[in-house]
């Protein structure tokens, strides 16, 4: 028998982190608490496009992966990863499923065994909430009886350059001991290991990286809405800044930004500062503002774009392409495309929408009543408007143009007389 590790979580983070821990050699065993998942993945059947059925088969095969719903099953582990979900409510951070994951993990810890939280969260999340949960409910003290560290998730569904191996990872633990037996572990699974002094750190780290993301691509959205009411093409302006070498990074509009991370991280340091220190992130709070109002002003153009046509939004045919919150990927959480959807059948139009990518198993609220139709050239010329919001790259967007009446492109991919860009 192998080392025995336990990740908590089974979705975009968790799964793909286990199948790697499988082909280190570890015997592994997912927890989560969607029982449908288990079924799946005991099925070998995987609702996460970067882990493929195959690989997925081959784990089972191994005889070293199990899926459970069973925490009992995590029993005898001598590392666990929480790789759950931390959603904002009310614009407050939900930590509840890492409590629950606590709680269920204490009765189970053993002395010298190694427990990594990598769920995005505010700093002083690890030593001050998950902590004395384990510490509680084992009777056990950390870091004489086990061991305890943060490690920042970085996936990006649907990246074939960076994958969970290659994307260096930031390792923490909450004293010396607890740091070694982190890395230790990482080095099995990635290729290069970042390590830093404490778990707040590393907490930090994450949320410092996708701020960054957030308020650049609110910058650029922002750009977007003034330049096209001044008449200016800001994409022919963005790729123009981009041949600059030095002191510019490239980021592009879109109708929103989406997935677990950006809508939601920057939210925990702007909360986190608040409670700690009294005062606003003003740059978070503006980010958030505008991000989150470029749905409905995506929705706004498309009526514009529609009227223009003597077409009111009402009754008219749309079709939407993508569902996913980026390219070449099936990941909806948190998707701009999602609220702009919503945003056009609140106005009564009659929502279709195109994405090979997306697993419907996995589809949010808010898309009930909005036909998931196969992308074909008799879907676009049936639309009165064809809304690109996610560019995949299995979309053709030369028949996009051709066949459609008017394309309304949130990314760039369409160029035309019958095309309106943001």
């Amino acid at each position: 028998m192998g080392e025995k590790l336990v990740v908590v979580g089974q979705g975009y983070v968790g799964l793909p982190l286990a199948m790697r821990a499988v082909a280190a050699g570890f015997d592994v065993v997912g927890v989560d608490v969607d029982r449908r998942r288990v079924k799946r993945l005991n099925a070998a059947e995987s609702y996460v496009e970067d882990v493929g059925d195959e690989l997925l088969s081959l784990a089972h095969r191994s005889g070293r992966y199990l899926a459970s719903v069973d925490y009992a099953a995590a029993e005898g582990f001598d590392v666990c990863v929480i790789t759950v979900p931390t959603p904002l409510r009310e614009g407050v951070p939900d930590l509840r499923h890492i409590g629950a994951a606590g709680e269920s993990l204490a009765p189970l810890l053993r002395r010298g065994v190694t427990v990594v939280l990598e769920s995005t969260t505010y700093p002083g999340t690890t030593e001050e909430y998950l902590l004395p949960l384990l510490e509680e409910g084992s009777g056990l003290r950390a870091p004489q009886d086990f061991h305890l560290g943060y490690s920042p998730e970085r996936i990006d569904p649907g990246n074939a350059r960076w994958r969970l191996e290659n994307t260096p990872k930031v390792v923490s633990g909450i004293d010396g001991a607890s740091l070694q037996r982190v890395e230790a572990f990482y080095a099995r699974i990635v290729d290069e290991v970042v390590p830093v002094s404490s778990p707040q750190v590393a907490e930090l780290c994450k949320l410092l990286e996708n701020t960054f993301r957030h308020v650049n691509i609110a910058l650029v959205n922002e750009l977007s809405i003034f330049a096209q009411q001044l008449g200016i093409d800001v994409w022919e302006a963005i790729d123009a800044a981009s041949t600059k070498p030095f002191g510019y990074m490239r980021f592009t509009p879109g109708p929103g930004v989406g997935g677990h991370c950006l809508p939601i991280d920057p939210s925990y340091l702007s909360w986190k500062v608040k409670r700690s220190l009294g005062h606003n992130f003003r740059f978070v709070e503006l980010a958030n503002d505008i991000n989150a109002h470029m749905p409905e002003h995506v929705v706004h153009r498309v009526g514009l774009a529609l009227n223009r046509l003597r077409k009111p939004v009402n009754g008219s045919r749309v079709l939407a392409l993508g569902l996913a919150y980026k390219k070449n990927a099936g990941d909806c959480r948190e998707s701009p495309a999602i609220d702009v959807v919503r945003g056009l059948r609140k106005l009564g139009a009659d929502v279709r929408a195109a994405d090979p990518h997306v697993d419907c198993f996995l589809l949010p609220w808010g898309v009930e009543g909005v036909e998931i139709v196969a992308f074909s050239e008799r879907e676009l010329a049936a639309a009165d408007a064809v809304v690109v919001l996610t560019d995949h790259d299995c979309f053709d967007y030369e028949l996009v143009q051709k066949a459609s009446a008017l394309v309304f492109d949130t990314r760039d991919r369409c160029r035309g007389a019958n095309v309106e860009r943001l």
